[in-house]
């Protein structure tokens, strides 16, 4: 009741967050990787050549993110989303046109710079600027538009492969973008003042200040955070970039995988309300401290899953930390160095992210080729997500004590 009622009051800000999550889309690992096969197979690239242009791309554009991110700060949102999603749509016209591997890289760059980069920013600043008390919840609404695409868009384009050649579908990919542009130039007619130009609306972090990124890069806690930044992007990104190589291994039909999708969705959805609410209810720290628990036994169940209803419930608890992703990092940052330099802050740890995306498919795409699959890779990656969260925890304890009272 308590989010119909916060959804009744706030739904135009709230549906303009879920459209610019979920034309994120488009430059997700989940979207590009479901034409994985035919980009090797058109170019002659193996698992880890294609791996390793991805990481280029990805870590260029992760690069560009720390710069381009900081733009959150200084322009509205619907001013800077309508440049971002004509480039996105242009990003989606490249790929439809790409001619050869070496193009690819650039192609690959522009789509994760405009989709999974900015698109995800903008979102997300959006939510913690507009909103303070009930932070949790705006960001758990909003998030649904990255468990919708992820949910409806793999399962309807994987469908259109049976009709249409690849490149066409990234042409409908484009046009997508451009109907969602009016769409969200509507609904933000009369955007709220952002916190950054309404000092008023600000909230402090720890000792009460504003941080600087420059602050924020010379604290300890930031650098203890950098493991749990980077492994839900690396490692799940993964997953689902080598998902056509996993059901391969496994024996399984990608289709009969892809339509496990709507399961995973439902854990994150799921998930993402019950953490925006334990957001608001007990503080982002408690949520953090359990966040990549269920990360790390998603993987464990997936590497000795020899059935799909196995991995149906791998990826159901895959979800259910896919759902405290979406919206404790974000409120993370804003409670713990404060909302007036968000943008630039959300910047570093949007970069973080897209490096992280850029390291796991790469990783994971050279040890395939080295003989090792990647169900065999999930016992250490498993490891690593324990470890990121012991790092956070005892960060968060050090920590916590400078908090506002």
């Amino acid at each position: 009741m308590e989010y119909l009622v916060f959804l009744r009051r706030n739904w135009l800000f709230l549906l303009a967050g879920f459209l610019l999550t979920f034309t994120s889309s488009y430059g997700q690992t989940y979207f590009i990787s479901l034409f994985a096969g035919v980009i090797k197979g058109d170019f002659g690239l193996s698992d880890g050549q294609w791996g390793g242009i991805y990481t280029v791309g990805t870590t260029l554009s992760a690069i560009t993110m720390v710069w381009a991110g900081v733009l959150t700060d200084r322009f509205r949102v619907r001013a800077l989303a309508f440049g971002v999603m004509v480039a996105l749509a242009g990003a989606c016209l490249a790929m439809a046109a790409v001619p050869n591997w070496t193009a690819l890289i650039f192609v690959i760059y522009a789509l994760r710079l405009t989709g999974q980069g900015m698109m995800s920013q903008l979102g997300q600043v959006a939510m913690v600027r507009w909103f303070e008390a009930s932070r949790g919840k705006a960001l758990s609404l909003s998030s649904m538009g990255f468990a919708a695409g992820q949910a409806f868009l793999p399962v309807i384009f994987v469908a259109l492969f049976a009709s249409f050649h690849w490149r066409s579908l990234w042409v409908l990919a484009a046009g997508l973008v451009v109907l969602t542009i009016p769409v969200i130039l509507l609904l933000l007619w009369q955007e709220r003042t952002p916190q950054s130009m309404a000092d008023q609306a600000q909230r402090a972090g720890m000792n009460g200040r504003h941080w600087t990124r420059g602050e924020m890069l010379r604290s300890g806690l930031f650098w203890m955070m950098i493991p749990m930044a980077i492994g839900p992007a690396a490692w799940g990104t993964a997953l689902f970039f080598q998902q056509v190589h996993l059901t391969e291994v496994k024996g399984w039909e990608l289709v009969e995988f892809v339509a496990l999708m709507p399961v995973y969705t439902l854990s994150a959805v799921a998930c993402t309300f019950l953490s925006g609410w334990a957001i608001d209810r007990f503080g982002v720290s408690r949520v953090l401290r359990i966040q990549m628990l269920p990360f790390a036994l998603s993987f464990v169940v997936l590497a000795y899953a020899d059935t799909l209803w196995m991995a149906g419930i791998a990826l159901v608890i895959f979800g259910a930390g896919q759902g405290m992703q979406s919206t404790a990092p974000a409120a993370f940052w804003a409670e713990y160095y404060g909302t007036r330099h968000v943008g630039s802050i959300k910047a570093v740890a949007a970069a973080l992210m897209v490096f992280g995306s850029a390291i796991g498919p790469g990783v994971t795409g050279l040890f395939i080729d080295l003989g090792v699959d990647f169900p065999r890779q999930m016992l250490p990656i498993a490891v690593y997500y324990l470890i990121a969260a012991g790092l956070a925890t005892w960060a968060i304890h050090r920590y916590k004590p400078w908090l506002p009272r």
